[in-house]
């Protein structure tokens, strides 16, 4: 389906990567690794033809669609849910808006025997045709049927994009990547921002998924769950596993340790050879004999060990001064969005030198209480800062606020104070931006890679209050584990937001969650936090909070429980032969789309594809009859 042949790219005269070549088919879901920078990002706009490579080839198949989820979704301001949702038919909404100039043009018109009007007859004609090929009669019950399995209510579909939280605006582009009936899926960190919720839902989906799905993420537990191939960018080169992200690594380590002691072996023999070169050199004797073993030696192929990009950022954050005893008061804090509340009576002490995680689901205030611990917008109750006091805070978009147009160097001089001005260059090379590296302007920069930047230009103001939401958002596994131990060594006060079990583990030894407009005091670490709720992990605390409403019911009669477990099997059957006609329809449509002449003639084949849709319409109708007496 997809044939990379000899690809690369360079940046400033020096390769990100050069001669790459993979192929990928139906089925394949791969993990696309690297380090922040490595060209990962750069790699899947290559792949949707984003961006041109320098050389080499990628051949795809005839009519290959193409679906790019892109780390920044910018939508336009203004549209509703629906609006946006319906920019995947980009060729249907062309065709129906000629369709509705023509038909305008048609009911003022009397110029009946002209040749403009048998032009637009014969017009009309072979877009009304091109609407039916396209499914343009059904593609506004198909984009509800999308949206309402992704979780939007009706009474959503209508709201403005621009009310939704960033999970929420991630699900409606990947309704419209899935409304476009996409062959290969480009996913560049999709769980970003994520609810669990969603994130269960798009693991499921992608499994069951037929086509190719390309996935650059630095979740290991949504890599481990959903792929089944993994491609390691490194150094400039691709290196291929049929394997998911854990396995990988496994097998990545066992055979650069084959590849050391075989080369440890070949050297032994090469140099045991090389000593007896010099010994036949000396004889007149055995001089032929030297020559035969110095061509023998020039004819091996010496083996080479996969090289590993080690290098990580070096990163601490001092405390600038002490603090008073008490670093945030927090009183009677609420918090409303309209006629949302999202923080109801919250009041929280904060003490010198606490390490706090803020956990839960998304939606439930977090990131709000933290925004208004730093002022960023009006709130009712009162936040106090302590004495002597020095916030530092890492916004969960805070890459977003550096100036895409100036350098990093600039980016750095022009935040920096007459003390540390001198030392930026430092700093930088600390987070790994080495060289002519601190030249490059911002914009050209991986989402990774920007936040290190931002993480780095915090550290050019004083500290002793260190505030993040969700830090570790693009950063590599590598980089994420410095910035733990960075955080672990921290002395000054931390609150942490953060989905991450794996990271809050020994980062802090306070849990408050979140949920319900309140707040809930957990004395200890993640683990007891988790214990306390009698889990394993974040996934299942989450998860169980999505399911509370059901264990929370009421019990059911045998009856009632035998007839919702009737009607569930029901709504997945529907389901099942809904998606099964689909895919029948869609094949119908290409088979068309192909071979239009042949097909034209072919009544038998024009009569069961019509019966197909009827069929289909027919089922779209019961499945949400079924889902209403489900909610009901």
């Amino acid at each position: 389906m997809l044939n990379i042949h000899n690809l690369s790219v360079s940046f400033g005269g020096s390769y990100l990567f050069e001669d790459v070549t993979f192929r990928l088919g139906a089925g394949d879901r791969v993990g696309l690794v690297g380090k922040n920078g490595a060209g990962k990002s750069t790699m899947l706009k290559i792949l949707s033809r984003d961006l041109q490579p320098d050389s080499g080839v990628i051949a795809t198949e005839k009519e290959v669609r193409i679906g790019f989820l892109r780390q920044d979704i910018d939508f336009e301001q203004g549209r509703t849910v629906l609006e946006e949702a319906y920019q995947a038919f980009t060729e249907i909404k062309e065709v129906e808006r000629k369709l509705n100039h023509i038909n305008e043009q048609l009911q003022t018109r009397t110029d009946y025997e002209s040749d403009s009007y048998a032009k637009l007859i014969e017009d009309l004609s072979d877009l009304t045709h091109r609407f039916e090929l396209l499914d343009g009669y059904n593609y506004v019950g198909n984009t509800e049927r999308i949206l309402l399995g992704l979780g939007f209510k009706r009474e959503d579909f209508n709201n403005k994009t621009d009310t939704f939280s960033g999970g929420w605006r991630m699900r409606i582009e990947l309704a419209k990547l899935l409304l476009q009936n996409n062959d290969i899926l480009l996913l560049d960190e999709p769980t970003n921002h994520l609810d669990i919720e969603s994130i269960i839902w798009l693991e499921n989906f992608l499994k069951s998924y037929p086509g190719v799905v390309i996935i650059v993420s630095h979740d290991k537990m949504f890599l481990d769950n959903v792929t089944n191939r993994t491609l390691e960018i490194s150094l400039g080169k691709v290196y291929d596993f049929n394997k998911p992200y854990t396995q990988y690594l496994t097998l990545r380590q066992e055979i650069r340790e084959k590849q050391l002691a075989t080369q440890k072996n070949q050297q032994k023999k090469i140099e045991e050879t090389e000593k007896l070169i010099e010994k036949f050199r000396a004889k007149a004797s055995k001089a032929s004999m030297a020559q035969s073993l110095i061509k023998k030696l020039d004819k091996v192929e010496r083996i080479e060990v996969d090289e590993d990009d080690n290098a990580v950022m070096n990163i601490s954050f001092p405390v600038s001064v002490t603090p008073g005893r008490v670093v945030v008061e927090a009183e009677h804090v609420t918090k409303k969005f309209g006629d949302k509340v999202v923080l109801k009576d919250i009041s929280l002490n904060v003490e010198r030198g606490s390490k706090i995680a803020f956990v839960g689901q998304n939606g439930q205030g977090k990131s709000t209480f933290i925004k208004a611990i730093v002022n960023e917008f009006p709130f009712e109750g009162s936040i106090k800062l302590g004495h002597n006091v020095q916030v530092g805070y890492f916004a969960q978009n805070q890459a977003e606020y550096l100036n895409g147009e100036i350098t990093l160097l600039q980016t750095m001089e022009d935040a920096a104070n007459d003390t540390n001005r001198s030392k930026v260059r430092d700093m930088l090379g600390a987070f790994l931006f080495r060289g002519d590296d601190v030249e490059k302007k911002v914009k050209v920069l991986s989402g990774g890679e920007r936040n290190r930047l931002a993480l780095c230009k915090l550290l050019l103001q004083p500290i002793n209050v260190l505030i993040m939401d969700e830090p570790t958002n693009h950063l590599d596994i590598k980089s994420k584990n410095v910035l733990k131990a960075a955080l672990q060594k921290y002395e000054g006060t931390l609150l942490l937001v953060s989905h991450d079990r794996d990271f809050l583990q020994g980062t802090a030894n306070i849990v408050y969650e979140f949920k319900d407009q309140k707040i809930k005091e957990y004395l200890g670490d993640i683990n007891f936090f988790l214990e306390q709720r009698n889990v394993d992990s974040m996934r299942e605390v989450e998860k169980r909070d999505v399911v509370k409403a059901t264990q929370e019911a009421p019990k059911k009669s045998f009856e009632e429980q035998k007839k919702q477990k009737a009607l569930q099997n029901r709504i997945s059957k529907v389901e099942s032969q809904i998606k099964d006609l689909e895919n029948a329809i869609r094949l119908d449509d290409r088979a068309l789309e192909s071979n239009y002449d042949k097909h034209i003639e072919d009544a038998a084949f024009f009569t069961a594809y019509n019966e197909k849709k009827k069929q289909l319409d027919k089922l779209i109708e019961e499945w949400e009859l079924l889902l209403m007496e489900a909610e009901s």
